[in-house]
């Protein structure tokens, strides 16, 4: 057992929809640590000044959500590889020395995706991501690494989709227009939703699959609700389809490492535990 209970939480704007405190309150019940995992609503004006504050009052770390990523990135003052190649900060780890920020999303999403359909699938074919927020780069990274022959970025704010691209720094990330949704979809392996559109209490994400080919993957980094209307929609039509449950376990492991010292493993005892608590 610990000596020392710890602190550690998940930082967003809004946060009540997380299952994370459910999560990583498993494992520390799991391994018998003393210590406790929390949310916290910080709105976006206040959170470099609240994270400061955190270590006085025995926080170990913390993971940080929508819209808090790139705040994380600029906050930290050690970063991992993974951070450094998308901008983006999903955990922090307070240490004596300042703040270090980790992207674990980018683990997160590959070791989801290889656990549900081998690693083998994301060079099969074009890869296509909706978004260009602080997931949806750790996607194209994840992607990239994995050996995705083409990555396509579709976002209504082209802009967006332009800096990812530029950031990535690979000649296979592409930008194509939201409006030519239909042609780019024809020939999409994998369609990836990294926005946070379907989640609950955001709007849907209104996109036709018709002309998506049958074999294509879809898979949604949104857990809440854990089938969106996108997955729906794609299990209808015969796709097979990957929600974003994995991701979120699979991200937390290494976070949860550097926080207590303890390796968890994602087991379905787990999935069980959360998809009871999103049920409910």
């Amino acid at each position: 057992m610990s000596a020392e209970p710890k602190l550690a939480a998940v930082i967003g704007w809004p946060v009540h929809h997380s299952v994370s405190p459910v999560m990583h309150s498993f494992w520390l019940k799991q391994h018998g640590l003393k210590g406790a995992y929390v949310a916290l609503p910080i709105a976006p004006e206040n959170f470099a000044r609240c994270v400061e504050d955190l270590p006085l009052m025995g926080f170990a770390g913390a993971n940080v959500t929508v819209p808090h990523k790139e705040a994380a990135f600029a906050l930290a003052r050690v970063l991992d590889e993974d951070a450094k190649a998308t901008g983006a900060v999903n955990t922090l780890v307070f240490e004596d020395g300042g703040i270090r920020g980790l992207n674990t999303d980018v683990r997160g999403f590959a070791s989801s995706l290889s656990e549900t359909f081998g690693s083998e699938v994301v060079r099969s074919g074009p890869a296509t991501v909706l978004g260009a927020g602080g997931a949806a780069r750790a996607i194209v990274h994840a992607l990239i690494r994995a050996g995705a022959p083409e990555i396509r970025l579709v976002n209504r704010t082209k802009s967006r989709a332009d800096t990812l691209a530029s950031q990535a720094q690979d000649g296979r990330v592409k930008v194509l227009p939201w409006n030519e949704w239909a042609a780019v979809s024809r020939d999409t392996s994998l369609l990836v939703n990294t926005t946070s559109l379907g989640m609950k209490g955001k709007p849907s994400l209104e996109l036709s699959l018709d002309s998506l080919a049958r074999e294509a993957i879809v898979a949604d980094i949104v857990y809440n609700p854990l089938e969106t209307e996108l997955l729906a929609n794609a299990k209808r039509r015969g796709h097979r389809t990957m929600d974003g449950l994995g991701m979120l376990m699979h991200q937390a492991v290494p976070a949860f490492a550097a926080w207590f010292a303890v390796t968890p493993r994602v087991t379905p005892a787990l999935r069980a535990e959360l998809e009871r608590c999103l049920s409910g």
